[in-house]
């Protein structure tokens, strides 16, 4: 069985990891060894890329045993000395089996679905196993500049079998993303010694831009080419009113709420939108005519609009600087047009 779970951590933390004078240093290193990294989606497990160093009960342990070494030499405690040894052969067999814990592991990234800005992307990692025994303890998350900003994801990998987790991150800016470094550890069975690794997968991820919130009213439509109308468009999505439903309609010019009504009454009347005025004009959603003076602000509203068209079954077009699509509808029209956005 998987569990996800993200352990804050104190505030005074970060503060400190930021105030600390070895922290540029500390990022310019962990970048320039990032880059040594081989880029791959599929990561095995060895004992080149697994790494192992005690924990501070680990050292609190060795110190310790120490003190009960040298208290059973001073006082010649034949008792002293099995507890001691007892304890450090423990710590030694606690040691490799927390090692071969995480050794072996293949570590699998599927490939991320895009997302928008502001939302926090999940990457599903699929863990494999083909020892005899269940590997117990291991998390994965996110690498960070330090401790206090990894969330784990815990998860345990039955023998001979898979398990599946997820990791969040946020992305701060729209556009294509490298999926950023991950690291996994385990420190099964006694928490004294941590195993890690470090993986730099190969996908990338889109970012979609933050729609606008609330959604501001769709621009008016444009007359088609070659059209006949001749009135001004109030606006995509205002139709002459209402008629009854004419077999063959298209079921987005339904009127669904008037036809939830009908039912709750007990009659089963249908009413669609009358389209004349849209048949004479088409909807472009066009960066130029999002009035707002910053940039991504407009980007923003343009992928409200994206939405809100899709939402409402409504054909339509997109113009940005150097790139123009033409109207039409549907999940693919939808996926080209937020990906248009996102790499604007």
């Amino acid at each position: 069985m998987t569990s996800v779970s993200a352990h804050p951590t104190a505030p005074w933390r970060t503060a400190l990891a930021r105030l600390s004078p070895l922290t540029p240093f500390r990022k310019r290193f962990q970048k320039w060894w990032q880059a040594r990294l081989p880029l791959n989606d599929t990561l095995l497990l060895t004992q080149r890329n697994v790494y192992i160093l005690p924990t501070s009960s680990g050292w609190m342990l060795a110190l310790t045993l120490v003190v009960l070494l040298v208290a059973s030499i001073n006082y010649q405690l034949n008792l002293g000395y099995l507890l001691t040894f007892l304890l450090a052969g423990s710590a030694a067999a606690g040691m490799h089996i927390c090692h071969a814990n995480l050794r072996g592991l293949t570590l699998h990234l599927k490939a991320p679905e895009p997302q928008f800005m502001g939302t926090s992307t999940a990457f599903e990692l699929q863990l494999s196993s083909e020892r005899k025994s269940p590997r117990y303890g291991i998390a994965l998350s996110v690498h960070g500049t330090g401790k206090a900003e990894h969330h784990w994801a815990w998860t345990d990998v039955p023998a001979q079998g898979q398990a599946s987790v997820q990791v969040a991150f946020r992305p701060t800016r729209r556009g294509l993303h490298r999926v950023p470094t991950l690291t996994a550890e385990t420190r099964f069975p006694l928490g004294t010694f941590r195993v890690w690794t470090y993986w730099r997968p190969a996908s990338e991820v889109l970012v979609y831009p933050a729609p606008e919130v609330p959604a501001p009213p769709l621009p008016p439509g444009e007359p088609r080419a070659g059209g006949t109308g001749s009135a001004p468009s109030q606006g995509i999505g205002e139709f002459d009113g209402v008629r009854a439903y004419r077999r063959g309609d298209p079921l987005k010019l339904v009127v669904w709420k008037k036809a939830a009504k009908s039912l709750a009454t007990g009659t089963d009347d249908l009413v669609s939108r009358d389209a004349q005025q849209a048949q004479h004009h088409e909807l472009w959603l066009d960066l130029a005519r999002a009035a707002l003076p910053d940039h991504e602000a407009r980007v923003s509203r343009l992928t409200a609009w994206v939405l809100q068209a899709d939402r409402l079954g409504l054909d339509y077009g997109l113009r940005l600087p150097g790139t123009e699509i033409t109207p039409d509808t549907g999940a693919a029209h939808r996926r080209r047009c937020l990906e248009a956005l996102a790499l604007c």
